[in-house]
């Protein structure tokens, strides 16, 4: 492959968005992804929530996977009842992100999953989740920051080797990690804050949201290995 590798984000999708004139069903994805994909060597393409089946079809296309922050987990997924601050269910996104996470798994397309990314592709391997955390998620709708600590030895770690502040809003954390996955960082509580597979495959998952900093250095790994 030449030239910028083709990374596709997967979106919202929600009801009645109103811009300019309109109200209408669209496709959502927040600026910050597409524009730290193209600060970081690649070109963004927005995959909307579509029938599972054809989710091995769009992978084929792509030279990267990143699965988005969003709406909570349902809890099904992972044989557990919704917690009364677990919110509502997303199930047509449900559905298609965890058939393009096991498309890119099983194709071995570089795979990077932001938030509920993270949170799905544990869901994915088999893990479960913890419902509500404290601390994650202080003010309704605004980002907060703390910091995160590498484990040494990990693809996180050679991307980033120093503690990191970075930018973070969840209320939800991996409780027990899915199949073959790793811890690669942790936040000062001891929350699992980056998780991945070991090599040869290039499958990294981090609870904050690096597209709303500045920091491309998670991105740029994922290029590189796209």
């Amino acid at each position: 492959m030449s030239g910028r590798p083709l990374i596709g984000i997967s979106t919202y999708a929600e009801s009645g968005v109103r811009w300019g004139v309109w109200q209408l069903d669209a496709a959502l994805l927040p600026a910050g992804y597409p524009r730290l994909v193209r600060r970081a060597g690649g070109l963004a393409a927005m995959l909307p929530p579509d029938s599972p089946e054809h989710a091995e079809a769009v992978v084929a296309r792509l030279d990267g996977l990143v699965i988005a922050g969003g709406p909570d987990v349902e809890p099904v997924r992972y044989g557990a009842e919704p917690d009364p601050r677990t919110g509502p269910p997303a199930r047509g996104r449900d559905a298609w992100e965890l058939a393009l996470i096991a498309a890119a798994l099983e194709r071995g397309v570089p795979l990077l999953g932001i938030c509920r990314g993270m949170q799905l592709l544990n869901v994915a391997l088999g893990g479960t989740l913890i419902q509500h955390v404290d601390g994650h998620a202080e003010v309704p709708g605004v980002f907060g920051r703390h910091p995160v600590k590498p484990v040494p030895g990990t693809r996180y770690a050679d991307a980033v080797p120093e503690e990191a502040s970075v930018p973070t809003y969840h209320h939800q954390a991996v409780d027990r990690l899915g199949r073959g996955l790793i811890p690669s960082a942790y936040a000062e509580d001891g929350t699992v804050e980056a998780v991945e597979l070991p090599a040869p495959a290039w499958v990294l998952g981090v609870q904050w949201h690096p597209e709303m900093g500045d920091d491309l250095r998670v991105m740029r790994a994922l290029i590189n290995a796209a």
